[in-house]
């Protein structure tokens, strides 16, 4: 399947850069742009969907919709607006705008928009996905050795999201787990923040009680402190020590029904993605979000 090119036009830098780099990562051609002057000569390049900022220096966002929407009316653009411009959202839709989205914009939400406008403009009816098409590959995770230290995951996952660090624009909400792999590279468990957090607390609430100190409770009063000196005795333990243990699996023909009764019967957050027997990506339930939303947005 051809690739969706999209064109990102917004007038600062880094957020075209960064944008651009999780698209790609997500599977996306991207072409950018950093006017309304520059987006119009781009639009000879043959864009499927424009991403297009409302506030630039220059020519904003309205003025150059409403240009995009003359010399090609089929191409469906997504305007990017302040949080809460509810007048500046229905100029844009007037104008002719596909869809809006308030920054910051959650990247997982934008490409799903993306993928409905390409589908809304192709006038491709809806097929219903499988577990493979709305997975996060798994490049896209933080990856550490099972042998690594708590200290060395937060290190890696520090790493990962600095790359992808945008502006107040930009937000991705995902893959703060990291995934544990052993000596082949094989997936063995995943890293949480629920994991750490659990791993915080203090062991004995853990604990099994005494049978005859059911009611036993612990004071919180003695905890002042306790939250810190918990993280440094951790930091240097094996990530094995608290990592959730290995994911369900499904292959990746598996349709979104099978997906959800896991889901909730399981229960499992995440599942691993298998694709000829070899790993190769995550879905969480967020996806499984994205697509009821856009199963009722479309009806």
């Amino acid at each position: 399947m051809a690739k969706i090119k999209v064109l990102m036009v917004d007038d600062e830098e880094r957020f075209r850069t960064t944008t651009a780099k999780i698209l790609a990562r997500k599977g996306f051609e991207t072409i950018l742009a950093e006017s309304g002057e520059e987006a119009l000569e781009k639009m000879d390049e043959g864009p499927d969907v424009v991403i297009l900022d409302v506030k630039m220096g220059g020519m904003d966002g309205h003025a150059t919709l409403k240009l995009i929407k003359e010399k090609t009316p089929d191409v469906p653009v997504i305007m990017l607006t302040g949080h809460g411009d509810v007048p500046g959202a229905q100029k844009a839709y007037e104008t002719g705008a596909f869809d809006y989205l308030a920054k910051p914009c959650d990247v997982d939400l934008l490409g799903t928009k993306i993928q409905d406008a390409h589908q809304y403009a192709t006038k491709v009816a809806y097929i219903e996905k499988k577990a493979g098409d709305i997975m996060i590959p798994l490049d896209n995770y933080t990856q550490i050795s099972i042998d690594s230290t708590v200290r060395d995951a937060i290190l890696a996952l520090e790493k990962t999201m600095r790359e992808f660090l945008a502006t107040d624009r930009l937000m991705d909400t995902g893959h703060r787990s990291v995934v544990v792999t052993d000596s082949s590279g094989s997936v063995v468990g995943m890293l949480s923040p629920l994991d750490l957090i659990d791993a915080v607390r203090p062991e004995y609430l853990s604990a099994p009680k005494p049978s005859m100190a059911d009611s036993l409770q612990y004071s919180a009063m003695f905890w002042h402190g306790l939250f810190t000196s918990r993280v440094k005795e951790i930091m240097g333990r094996s990530v094995r020590d608290f990592m959730s243990d290995t994911l369900p699996k499904i292959d990746a023909e598996t349709n979104l029904m099978e997906v959800a009764n896991m889901m909730v019967t399981g229960p499992a957050r995440r599942m691993l993605v298998q694709s000829g027997g070899a790993n190769v990506g995550i879905v969480r339930e967020q996806e499984l979000f994205y697509e009821i939303a856009k199963i009722i947005s479309s009806s």
